[in-house]
C-alpha cells in the first residue's frame, strides 16, 4: 500500500469521488466493500494484472460480448451456515447456493480454450479453482425448482405426504357433507371454505353455534359469526394436524442431512462467491473506464510520469454532462527534470494541473484505467505527499505559515526517490522576500533527495531558480490577455506571468493608481514580469503558427497520399489494359491453332484417300510455311503504311525505295543500269531496280490541312 500525508491527502486529490462513481457500478455486496477500501497498490505485478482484467473487460464491454456473472449474488450468511455443524439451510438458500454454483459453471463454459487465449488476465481470476457439478446434482436430488423438497426425497416423506393426501382428501368429503345439510337448514354464514389455528372449521351464525356439535374455535369481530370445527371432522383434523408436523420433522431432517452433505463444499463456495465478486469488481471498473475514456498507459517501474492528453476524471464527466469541452494537459517527470514549478494567474488552471496528476496517479496504482493518451507512460511511486490550500490548525493553535513550515519538515525529512509530491503556493503565508527565501530552501532540498512532485507560485525568485537549477522545470499556464481568460493549458519550459497589472488595467483600474503601485515596485522586478508576460503571449503566437503549419502538413500529407492513391490506380488501369490485350492475343493464337490443327486433320485424310500424294504434300507445305509468313508480312505492311506512300515514277539517286519481298524501306545511294545500290540502316544493298517501289513519307495531320 501505497504512504500517504497527511490523513486527508486522499480527499483533497478527490480520489473519495472515484471510490463512490465506481461503487455505483458495483451489483454485489463484495464489490462494494472492495471498492470502498481500493487498495493502491506499489507492486507492478499486481497493478499490471489488474489493468489487464479491467482493460480486457472494457474491450467485452464495447464488443457487446456476453459475460455470464449472475448480478449481486451475497450468500455470505449461507456459506457460513454451511460450514457450521449442525446447521440447517433452507430451501431457498439452497436454490440461491445453486446459483452460484451454476454461475461457476457457465463461467468454466465460457473460457475455452480459445477464449482463455484469448483474454488472459481474465481467466486468471479462475486459476485457482474448479468446477463441482455434485453440488448442483445433490440439490436438484431433494429440492424442486421453487425449492419445495421433492416427495421422493425419502421414503419415509414419500409415505407421509401419501397418507395427508388421502386423508385431506377424506376430510375435505366430509366436510363437504355436513357443509351442505348445514346450509339446507340456514346455519351456514359463509359456504367458502375457513380456516383456523391451522384447523378446517365451519363459518355459522353465531345464534346456531349450540345446534352444531363440536369445538368452538372463535368468533368473527362482530360476534355474528362463530367458527365451530363439527365433531364428525375433529378425528381427521388430527390425524392430518399429526401428519404435517411428521412431514415437517422429515422435512428438516432431510435439509440438515442436505446441509451436513454440501459442508465440505463450504471453502469451494466461499471461493466461488469471491470469483463472481471478483468479476463484478472488475467489471464495475471497465464500465467506470468507458465513462471517462480510460486507457491502459504504459507501466514502468521507478519514478516516472508522462502524461499525454491527460484529463481530469471528475472535471471530464462534468463538462461531459454540460456538454462543455475539457482542456487535456500534458506533462513529463523524469530523472532530468523531477520537479516541476508551475506559475501563472490566479484561476488560471495551476491546482488543477496539479491535481490532475496526482488523482490519475493514485487512480494508476489502484489498477484503475485513466483518461489519457495511450502512448503516455506512468511509473510506481511509494509515498504521496500534498499540501493544497490553508492548513492552519487550531488544535494545535498554529497559523497558516507555521503549518505550512509544519507540513514542509516532514517533506524534507521523508521524501526519497520513490515520492510525488505537490505544494500549492509554495511560501505563501508570509513576507514574499522572506517566504520567498524559505521556499528556495525547500525546493533545494527536496531536488536533493530525488523526489519527484509539482509546486505552483506566484514568487519571482522561484521561477528563477527553476530556470538554473538541475531537476527543476519552469511552466506556465497560458492566459489570453487581451480577453483576460485563462485558457487552462500547461506551457512547460517557461515561467508564467502574474499579469497583475494587465488584469488591473483591463477592469478599469484608475491608472494613477497602476502608476503608483509600479512605483512601488523594484525596477527589475517589474521588467522582468512584463518580459515574462511578452515572453508568453510571443510563445503562444508561436504555437498557434506551428498549429496552422501542422495543419497545413496534414493538407498536404492528405493530398500526397491521395496523389499516390490515383497514380496507383492509374497503373493497375493500365495493368488491367494490359492483360485484357494479351489475353485478346492469345485468343487469336489458341482461334489459330485451332483452325491449323482441322486443315491439317483434314490434309491427312486427303492423304489417305488420294493417290496424288505430290498435291497433298504441296497444300502441307503451303499451310505450314506461308500460313506462317503471313501474319508477319501483314504486321510489317501495316506499319508500313502507317509511316510511307507508294508513289508513281523512275527511281532516282537519293529517293527512298521498298523492298517487294520484305517490305524495308532504305534510300538509293547510286544506279547502276538495271541495279541500284539501296543503303538500309548502316548496310548498302545492291538489289534489282525491279524489286524496288518509289516511296515517300507520309504527311502528318497539320501538314494535310
Amino acid at each position: 500500500m501505497i504512504r500517504y500525508f497527511p490523513e486527508s491527502a486522499l480527499t483533497q486529490l478527490e480520489f473519495d469521488k472515484i471510490r463512490s462513481l465506481l461503487a455505483a457500478h458495483c451489483k454485489s455486496a463484495y464489490a462494494r466493500e472492495k471498492t470502498l477500501n481500493l487498495r493502491i497498490h506499489t507492486r507492478q505485478e499486481i497493478m499490471e494484472r489488474e489493468l489487464k482484467q479491467t482493460d480486457e473487460f472494457k474491450t467485452l464491454l464495447q464488443q457487446a460480448q456476453y459475460f455470464p456473472n449472475e448480478d449481486g449474488l451475497n450468500l455470505s450468511h449461507e456459506i457460513k451456515l454451511l460450514s457450521l455443524p449442525g446447521a440447517l439451510l433452507g430451501g431457498d438458500q439452497f436454490l440461491q447456493i445453486r446459483k452460484l454454483a451454476d454461475n461457476l459453471r457457465q463461467i468454466f463454459h465460457w473460457f475455452d480454450k480459445e477464449k482463455r487465449l484469448a483474454w488472459p488476465a481474465l481467466a486468471e481470476v479462475i486459476r485457482e479453482t474448479y468446477y463441482e457439478k455434485q453440488i448442483i446434482s445433490a440439490i436438484d436430488e431433494i429440492l424442486e425448482e421453487n425449492g419445495q423438497v421433492r416427495d421422493h426425497a425419502s421414503p419415509e416423506l414419500a409415505d407421509i405426504r401419501m397418507s395427508l393426501f388421502r386423508k385431506r382428501n377424506e376430510l375435505r368429503r366430509a366436510f363437504d357433507r355436513i357443509l351442505s345439510k348445514l346450509n339446507k337448514a340456514g346455519y351456514v354464514a359463509e359456504t367458502e371454505e375457513a380456516f383456523l389455528n391451522g384447523r378446517r372449521v365451519l363459518a355459522l351464525f353465531a345464534e346456531n353455534k349450540r345446534q352444531v356439535k363440536g369445538i368452538l374455535h372463535g368468533e368473527s369481530d362482530s360476534r355474528k359469526t362463530a367458527f365451530v370445527e363439527p365433531e364428525e371432522t375433529i378425528g381427521l383434523n388430527n390425524e392430518i394436524f399429526s401428519l404435517e408436523h411428521a412431514e415437517s420433522r422429515e422435512v428438516n431432517r432431510i435439509l440438515r442431512e442436505l446441509t451436513a452433505r454440501l459442508s465440505v463444499y463450504a471453502d469451494l463456495l466461499k471461493a466461488y462467491a469471491i470469483v463472481t465478486g471478483e468479476y463484478d469488481f472488475i467489471c464495475a471498473k471497465a464500465r467506470f473506464a468507458l465513462d471517462v475514456n480510460g486507457v491502459y498507459p504504459e507501466l514502468r517501474d521507478g519514478s516516472h510520469i508522462h502524461l499525454i492528453d491527460a484529463y481530469h476524471p471528475l472535471l471530464y464527466l462534468y463538462h461531459k454532462k454540460s456538454q462543455k469541452p475539457t482542456i487535456p494537459t500534458n506533462i513529463k517527470l523524469d530523472e532530468k527534470n523531477r520537479i516541476l514549478v508551475i506559475s501563472g494567474p490566479n484561476a488560471g488552471g495551476k491546482t488543477v494541473t496539479m491535481k490532475t496528476v496526482g488523482l490519475l496517479q493514485l487512480m494508476i496504482q489502484s489498477g484503475l484505467l485513466i483518461p489519457v493518451h495511450p502512448h503516455s507512460s506512468l511509473g510506481i511511486f511509494k509515498q504521496l505527499m500534498i499540501h493544497i490550500g490553508d492548513t492552519q490548525s487550531l488544535e494545535f493553535e498554529l497559523s497558516t505559515y507555521s503549518s505550512h513550515l509544519l507540513n514542509m519538515k516532514y517533506f524534507m525529512e521523508q521524501s526519497n526517490g520513490r515520492t510525488l509530491f505537490f505544494i500549492d503556493e509554495l511560501g505563501s503565508g508570509s513576507d514574499p522576500n522572506l517566504g520567498g527565501a524559505f521556499a528556495e530552501v525547500i525546493l533545494q532540498e527536496l531536488v536533493k533527495k530525488h523526489a519527484f512532485g509539482i509546486v505552483t507560485t506566484h514568487y519571482l525568485n522561484l521561477k528563477v531558480m527553476a530556470n538554473k537549477t538541475p531537476g527543476i522545470l519552469n511552466g506556465a499556464m497560458a492566459f489570453d490577455e487581451k480577453s483576460l481568460q485563462p485558457l487552462y493549458k500547461l506551457i512547460p519550459g517557461k515561467p508564467g506571468s502574474s499579469y497583475t497589472f494587465s488584469i488591473a488595467e483591463r477592469i478599469g483600474l484608475h491608472p494613477s493608481l497602476i502608476r503608483q503601485a509600479r512605483s512601488l515596485v523594484d525596477e527589475d522586478h517589474f521588467r522582468l514580469d512584463k518580459l515574462l508576460n511578452r515572453t508568453e503571449q510571443d510563445l503562444r503566437n508561436i504555437e498557434q503558427k506551428d498549429q496552422e503549419l501542422r495543419k497545413l502538413l496534414k493538407e498536404n500529407e492528405q493530398l500526397k497520399m491521395e496523389m499516390e492513391k490515383t497514380l496507383h490506380k492509374e497503373k493497375h488501369q493500365q495493368q488491367l489494359e494490359l492483360l485484357k490485350e494479351q489475353n485478346k492475343i492469345s485468343a487469336e493464337r489458341l482461334a489459330y491453332l485451332k483452325e491449323m490443327e482441322r486443315k491439317l486433320k483434314q490434309i491427312i485424310f486427303d492423304w489417305r484417300k488420294t493417290e496424288n500424294k505430290q498435291e497433298v504434300i504441296k497444300q502441307m507445305q503451303a499451310l505450314l510455311f506461308h500460313q506462317k509468313e503471313k501474319p508477319v508480312s501483314e504486321k510489317v505492311k501495316k506499319k508500313f503504311d502507317s509511316k510511307y506512300l507508294e508513289v508513281e515514277g523512275s527511281i532516282q539517286a537519293g529517293d527512298k525505295v521498298k523492298m517487294k519481298k520484305n517490305h524495308q524501306v532504305g534510300t538509293v545511294r547510286e544506279i547502276r543500269g538495271k541495279k541500284a545500290v539501296v543503303q538500309v540502316g548502316l548496310i548498302p544493298i545492291t538489289l534489282d531496280v525491279s524489286d524496288l517501289i518509289l516511296i515517300r513519307d507520309k504527311p502528318l495531320p497539320e501538314e494535310r490541312k
